[in-house]
């Protein structure tokens, strides 16, 4: 089942650094999750200036329950409390971009 991801940074002032710190194990495990299939698509979420503050992925696991099991609970955007927000909607891609 596919998953749509708003996943939101916290605002305050540490919240770049604490994104930057694990940027590239969260991107590690992406590049994981697309090898294995469950991670199809992905980017961040940019403010008016072109800043990250969150991220949008579109994933495909069996449920949310497994999801959450599997993946977010070691997310390090959510271990290294980047992700202050995350919003989790079923979700399905149009076959056209399949």
């Amino acid at each position: 089942m596919q998953f749509l991801v708003l996943a939101y940074d916290g605002d305050d002032k540490g919240a770049r650094q604490r994104r930057m710190k694990v940027r590239e194990q969260h991107l590690e495990g992406v590049r994981e999750g697309i090898k294995e299939g469950k991670h199809l698509y992905g980017g961040a979420i940019l403010d008016d200036e072109g800043n990250m503050i969150g991220s949008v992925m579109i994933v495909d696991y069996p449920s949310k329950e497994v999801l959450e099991k599997e993946w977010l609970d070691n997310e390090p955007y959510v271990t290294g409390d980047v992700w202050r927000k995350i919003d989790i909607q079923p979700f399905r891609v149009a076959e056209v971009f399949m």
